[in-house]
């Protein structure tokens, strides 16, 4: 754990100073501490059990939301600085998305890695699907239990999961020429989290 302490204490102090911060020193120590204090508890120990999450990370981003919530940074704020934080990260997801995104087969990648993840989620119990259709050029699915969400709101700070909950609207972004995602809510802010995947016609409407 001390490796991947010093890993997010290192992108913390490094966001602080992006972002103008002041006793960057200061708060980046507070920072750690309170990471480790986190990694040893109970809690992380039972939440740490799902092998499609990576809980360290969902931990370290929880610890930054804690510290920043105290020093009075609104929810919006604390999610820039989250992108802040993570910027390198979501440039190397960025470059394989639109990767995907330009190959003709992008949606049968797209319906692939969502089936795969929806048998693999089901059966560590991260995520309780209470819905998941898969049909001729479409992907629904309403999800009424996330761990993610869950370790959030155990924390106090469930509306800041949308950080994660983002990824996926960011990701499909990239995807727009053949892949329409529709978002209707997420368990961030709502009591379900309803997507709606379709594959794109060459005129760009959604075909199903």
């Amino acid at each position: 754990m001390d490796k991947m302490i010093r890993k997010y204490v290192k992108l913390y102090r490094m966001a602080l100073k992006k972002k103008g911060f002041p006793n960057v020193e200061e708060m980046t120590e507070k920072y750690g501490n309170r990471l480790r204090k986190m990694y040893d508890s109970a809690a992380f120990k039972a939440h740490d059990i799902y092998p499609t999450m990576n809980v360290p990370l969902i931990y370290a981003v929880i610890a930054m939301c804690l510290e920043l919530k105290e020093k009075g940074l609104s929810d919006r704020e604390i999610m820039d600085f989250s992108d802040c934080v993570f910027q390198k990260r979501k440039k190397a997801f960025t470059l394989l998305e639109k990767m995907i995104g330009r190959l003709p087969n992008a949606y049968a990648i797209v319906e692939r890695w969502n089936i795969d993840d929806h048998e693999k989620r089901v059966k560590d119990g991260s995520i309780t699907y209470d819905r998941f259709e898969v049909t001729d050029g479409k992907i629904e699915y309403r999800i009424s239990k996330c761990m993610c969400v869950r370790m959030f709101e155990y924390y106090g700070i469930r509306s800041l999961c949308k950080i994660f909950c983002n990824t996926d609207t960011s990701a499909y972004d990239k995807l727009t020429r053949h892949v329409k995602f529709t978002r209707y809510s997420d368990l961030s802010d709502g009591d379900c989290c309803h997507d709606v995947i379709e594959r794109r016609q060459r005129d760009g409407k959604a075909s199903y």
